[in-house]
């Protein structure tokens, strides 16, 4: 009974510790204003705790972000499954989605890349994003190398790319997406059209 107790109690306090450093990361002004220590307050939990559970900063991020990610993996899934869309459409919508987790948690994406989770290519979100989108670039008629062109569009919502062109250059989100959707339709078109894809 106490070890069933204290499992459960881990599990609040992991519960507590993610919602908790989610909402600091999410209010943030910066990914570097958020600190162990202030998760560990907001979560009422020991920073021992945090480290216990996760090891390091950079571990707890990741587990922040493979819990937001949950819910849109599951509903690229479906679509990729559902035959209702081009493999172009797919293409466009999977980076119109990660684009726009990328907007929406950029402090915490920033945060990640620079807490060693970094090489982002290292990270297991990233993996999933560019395999994803691998087996969609295959499916476009023609077009050479999916395994790159996933490289080379998923490098252009690079989140301190983001961060920089929101924050710094004053570029609206809907004015992002939009420059994303025109370069991710023009390297498909000039894809499929070049030499030797015929």
């Amino acid at each position: 009974m106490a070890q069933r107790t204290e499992r459960a109690d881990a599990l609040r306090n992991r519960e507590a510790v993610l919602a908790a450093a989610d909402t600091l990361f999410a209010a943030s002004s910066s990914p570097h204003s958020v600190s162990m220590d202030d998760i560990a307050t907001a979560a009422g939990v020991g920073k021992g705790t945090l480290f216990r559970r996760f090891g390091d900063r950079a571990g707890l991020i990741a587990a922040v972000i493979a819990a937001r990610l949950e819910p849109l993996q599951q509903a690229a899934r479906e679509a990729r499954d559902s035959a209702g869309s081009s493999p172009r459409q797919q293409v466009l919508d999977l980076l119109d989605t990660a684009l726009s987790f990328k907007i929406e948690n950029r402090n915490l994406m920033a945060a990640a890349e620079e807490a060693g989770i970094s090489s982002p290519y290292q990270a297991q979100h990233y993996a999933w994003w560019h395999e994803t989108l691998r087996a969609a670039l295959q499916r476009v008629p023609g077009l050479p190398n999916p395994d790159f062109a996933a490289h080379a569009l998923l490098s252009a919502i690079r989140a301190d790319l983001v961060v920089h062109l929101i924050g710094t250059q004053q570029m609206t989100p809907e004015a992002l997406r939009s420059s994303l959707a025109a370069h991710v339709d023009t390297v498909l078109t000039t894809g499929s059209n070049s030499p030797g894809t015929r």
